[in-house]
């Protein structure tokens, strides 16, 4: 049986192994324990990086590519209309759509901000972080709000969107308040019941016999994924929802559009026996 950092580390290196180039020039390098292993297994290929610039979701994520010896570059500072190469980073929840939960760690902005910057998303996590839809172990949906929108204006149409009991996330120390984002905002974490993906919604089933015959448009707090994700990012004082649907990078790439997706083409989960297991996004299935 893999421990979970075994397990960690088992997907980062096939991920890394699947996914970098040595020939790249950005990589995006996401935040959380996970992505330590994935800069582990980069360095553990011994190819030369020095032309590769590595563009961090937060300062986490930054201390970690510098103590690597690898060369960060801020995500403002890249060429304008240049995409990265590749983004790894991890998630709290994937369903299987692809569809993630992120923002655990509070920096949901900057991860959407390097994903949707990225030819291809590629996900790693442990096999707990492996579910049929979202919200089905992971307990919220995180949102970065602005500190003043936060309890009157965000909470209360959260509320009203069936969310139950939706709270502002505490600091590691009470004292010091509500945990705040490198953009200086609230997080916001928001429980709903297990979210639709679409075709639940086309064939009204789902694997939950309370949702059967929903629309997916909140009846009863039963939302289909992205229908949530765009009503909540609507509200106002709401910079970024924890919520990545949508196109990935492929299908932005097919429909022309010049820039990455939310979703991730390809999604790695260490597993308790130390395999493996590998969601690769459907139009990409030889």
């Amino acid at each position: 049986m893999a421990d979970i950092e075994t397990a960690k580390r088992n997907a980062a290196i096939r991920a890394v192994a699947d996914h970098f180039d040595p020939k790249a020039k950005y990589v995006g390098i996401g935040s959380g324990s996970t992505i330590v292993y994935v800069v582990e297994a980069i360095q553990a290929l011994k190819v030369d990086t020095h032309s590769i610039r590595f563009v961090p979701t937060g300062y986490q994520s930054r201390q970690v590519i510098v103590r690597a010896g690898l060369t960060p570059i801020a995500f403002d500072s890249l060429p304008r209309g240049v995409l990265l190469d590749v983004a790894f980073d991890g998630a709290d929840e994937i369903d299987e759509d692809l569809n993630c939960i992120k923002g655990g760690g509070a920096c949901l902005y900057q991860e959407k901000l390097v994903a949707t910057r990225a030819r291809k998303f590629i996900c790693v996590a442990d096999h707990r972080k492996l579910q049929p839809r979202l919200l089905t172990h992971w307990p919220t949906i995180p949102i970065e709000v602005e500190p003043l929108a936060a309890v009157e204006t965000v909470i209360t149409a959260l509320q009203s969107l069936g969310s139950t009991g939706p709270f502002i996330r505490a600091g590691s120390s009470s004292k010091a308040g509500p945990e705040k984002t490198d953009q200086d905002n609230f997080i916001i974490d928001a429980p709903f019941p297990p979210l639709l993906i679409p075709r639940d919604v086309k064939t009204s089933t789902s694997l939950h016999s309370s949702q059967k015959g929903m629309d997916g448009k909140g009846e009863g707090g039963i939302w289909e994924v992205e229908t949530l994700a765009r009503e909540i990012k609507l509200l106002e004082g709401v910079l970024s929802v924890g919520l990545f649907t949508g196109f990935n990078g492929s299908e932005a790439s097919e429909r022309g559009l010049q820039k990455g997706g939310q979703k991730p083409v390809a999604a790695y989960f260490g597993m308790s026996d130390g395999s493996v297991a590998v969601r690769v996004a459907e139009e990409l299935k030889s």
